[in-house]
């Protein structure tokens, strides 16, 4: 609930601030359609919750500029995930992001002679370039909207990964993403291969005993629009399993999000994250909020 309620404030923080963009002129807020932007990923870019999309971040169109901020939390049974950041799309073309990723091992850490509260914390610093299709307005042919990006992340806690077999705290990843939007069907397909050595996503480090080469991974969404202002739907992502000491399972949620407006949204998903750290059975609420233009 402590967690809970800092989310809470940090929203209403972040709608005080987006207020503010009502004294920028309508051409800069963008026409795109609700939701056609995506959410915020745990690592900032814009997409699902654990899945990169080829969108651009934002409501801003080819002359104009989108930005968000997003606060998202994970209960999961032995831990909690916790992240918050901000994203700028411009021209709907570039998205720039920066994430900080908190891993708190509450009264795990102590069990694994971490010590009780343990955090791990990753700072993601993200670009995103499209370089082809527009995923809502090229309906009359089958061509996806394209997108290439990076994500360099750090951790803070170098000794510990080390320990636990990891070859470094900080790595960089390479993505390339399609997405397609049907609107006859109301349905978005996405796909994204990620070449990554991340264990955890990077919150144990990168690379490790196991292995220690970046291996392609994959994401992907689906998503069905049932109206306007709300989209439901599933991801799924692989991960490398680098680690000798513990194994690493794929990822998996089913999510809705709903957009209050071009400026609010709320995301609420069950998320199925395996095994981390020796401990199995990862499940639990993900609740992410955004505000944004």
């Amino acid at each position: 609930m402590r967690h809970l309620l800092k989310l809470s404030l940090a929203f209403m923080a972040l709608s005080t601030a987006v207020q503010a963009q009502n004294l920028i002129p309508d051409s800069r807020s963008g026409g795109k359609l609700l939701l056609t932007g995506g959410v915020s990923t745990v690592e900032g870019s814009g997409g699902g919750g654990i899945a990169t999309w080829a969108t651009i971040t934002g409501y801003g169109e080819e002359d104009g500029i989108g930005a968000n901020a997003h606060a998202t939390f994970v209960d999961l049974p032995d831990y909690e995930f916790r992240t918050a950041g901000v994203a700028v799309g411009l021209w709907d073309r570039v998205e720039l992001s920066i994430a900080r990723q908190e891993f708190d091992t509450g009264n795990t850490g102590a069990l694994l002679g971490l010590g009780q509260g343990f955090t791990f914390t990753q700072d993601v610093f993200g670009a995103k370039v499209r370089l082809t299709g527009d995923a809502v307005y090229d309906q009359d042919r089958w061509m996806p909207q394209i997108a290439v990006g990076v994500q360099h992340k750090v951790n803070d806690q170098g000794v510990i990964i080390a320990a636990v077999g990891g070859r470094d705290h900080e790595g960089t990843e390479v993505y390339v993403a399609a997405t397609k939007l049907f609107l006859a069907q109301s349905l978005l397909v996405n796909g994204t291969v990620r070449w990554t050595n991340a264990n955890q996503t990077g919150l144990l480090g990168f690379g490790g005993d196991a292995n220690d080469e970046h291996e392609a991974q994959f994401e992907g969404s689906v998503g069905w629009l049932v109206s306007r202002n709300l989209v439901i739907g599933a991801e799924y992502r692989t991960k490398p399993d680098n680690l000798s000491f513990a194994e690493e399972e794929d990822w998996f949620d089913l999510y809705a999000a709903w957009a209050v407006n071009k400026h609010f949204s709320i995301t609420a998903a069950w998320a199925a994250l395996g095994s981390i750290a020796t401990f199995e059975d990862q499940r639990g609420l993900y609740i992410s909020l955004q505000a944004g233009f």
